[in-house]
């Protein structure tokens, strides 16, 4: 771990959001935990917001019903020129998601939702995610080299969740185009919104199309569920499909590429991981379910909560809050928390008391968290079962970190193994 940028007792807060910080932020949200835990900061798109740092309080602000979820109510201007939330959504007419509403429409949206995507759907979804795993190894295995962000960890939950919205085969390059344009930032003007008014004219085509014969795949699902007669309008059945996608597919990516990271940093992890499968397949354990969680916990895949909004005047870990004001919880921050976690900077993948907030908590908890840790615990283990010996590749010093507010992802993870030595498909 690097040595912390910031004054090792009080004084001056620690530079925030610049490049040094998003390699390592774990040092500076370290003194804002000890020093200013509820923190004003001024946020790289120019707008002030309160970021929440410690375990108890940030538990707290997620399930508080005080903190709107609704942009619109109370920053309709920066939210329209794309200063908080998705760029684009509001232009592309997608902001009627769960990431964006309260109750009670939040609590009809999802109940309608979640009656599409059960647990029993996802469950049945894994021998496709085990054969997308294969076919994406099958795709570089014999260069003896990879890109496991562009090779791997970013086609697989984009391609398993087209397959599970039910987008057809013929479309999903155009799927995941849009996707690199959203992941992917080059520095133009305007490339996420675009793509985001793309691939909602998109969803909104496929689901008349849909509607004249349903399936069995999600966004049937979605154009189906109803609840006493109440029905998902198509306005919110493409804003939910959109939402579904875009957290499913970018959650998914950094959970893959950061758990990798992690494993392929030190010595040992990665045969400490194979242990873990090796023991489950012996006597059906669940270990490495929980070195997952251990993964997302240390390095997780979402690093702020998404934008909540004060209702009314508040008091946050003893910070005063004014209405309106924007509240970011730190989840990176507060997973590390000395006060919750035993020796929270120390991987450890047996670690068992692990209530981690790396999927949030309380009414907004991620509806999709079953599939990206069924995606997740599959790439991993397949992965490391099929290149025995998988080490960096290329000069990991350079390695860089995608720019955003809420997201936590590499831009590349460069990898190599002796092709010889690969282990066929099993």
């Amino acid at each position: 771990m690097p040595e912390p940028r910031c004054p090792a007792g009080g004084g001056a807060p620690p530079a925030l959001f610049d490049p040094a910080f998003a390699t390592d932020p774990y040092p500076a949200y370290a003194w804002l935990r000890a020093h200013a835990p509820v923190h004003r900061a001024t946020l790289p798109s120019g707008v002030e917001a309160w970021l929440v740092t410690r375990y108890a309080d940030a538990r707290r602000a997620l399930a508080d019903p005080r903190l709107s979820k609704n942009p619109a109510a109370h920053t309709a201007e920066a939210h329209a020129r794309g200063r908080v939330g998705i760029p684009g959504e509001r232009g592309a007419g997608v902001m009627t998601h769960l990431l964006n509403i309260d109750p009670p429409d939040h609590t009809r949206l999802r109940r309608l939702v979640s009656a599409a995507f059960t647990p029993r759907r996802v469950a049945a979804f894994e021998p496709r995610v085990r054969e997308l795993t294969h076919a994406l190894i099958d795709g570089f295995a014999a260069r003896g080299s990879a890109d496991l962000i562009d090779d791997f960890a970013f086609p697989l939950p984009i391609l398993a969740i087209c397959d599970l919205l039910g987008v057809p085969r013929e479309d999903q390059d155009d799927f995941r185009a849009w996707a690199g344009m959203m992941l992917h930032t080059t520095g133009r003007r305007g490339g996420v919104g675009r793509a985001v008014k793309r691939m909602r004219a998109y969803l909104a085509e496929l689901i008349h199309r849909k509607r004249a014969g349903l399936g069995d795949d999600l966004i049937s699902g979605l154009i189906r569920a109803s609840d006493d007669g109440e029905q998902l309008t198509e306005e919110e059945a493409a804003a939910m499909a959109f939402i579904l996608l875009f957290a499913g597919f970018e959650t998914t990516v950094n959970l893959i590429g950061n758990g990798l990271h992690t494993l392929l940093r030190a010595p040992g992890r990665l045969d400490a991981m194979r242990g873990l499968f090796a023991a489950d397949a012996a006597d059906g354990g669940d270990r490495a379910a929980r070195a997952v969680e251990e993964l997302l916990r240390y390095d997780g895949p979402v690093e702020l909560a998404t934008w909540r909004f004060a209702d009314e005047p508040l008091t946050l870990g003893g910070q005063a809050v004014e209405r309106g004001d924007p509240v970011l919880v730190v989840l990176a921050a507060a997973d590390r928390d000395p006060a919750r976690f035993t020796d929270p900077d120390r991987l450890d993948l047996t670690r068992a008391d692990n209530p981690h907030l790396g999927y949030g908590h309380g009414i907004h908890y991620c509806l999709g968290a079953p599939l990206a840790r069924l995606e997740a615990r599959t790439a991993f283990e397949i992965l490391l079962a099929r290149l025995p010996d998988l080490r960096p590749g290329g000069d990991w010093s350079a390695l860089r970190w995608r720019g955003g507010l809420i997201m936590r992802g590499l831009r590349s993870l460069p990898v190599e193994f002796g092709p010889a030595g690969m282990t066929p498909r099993q």
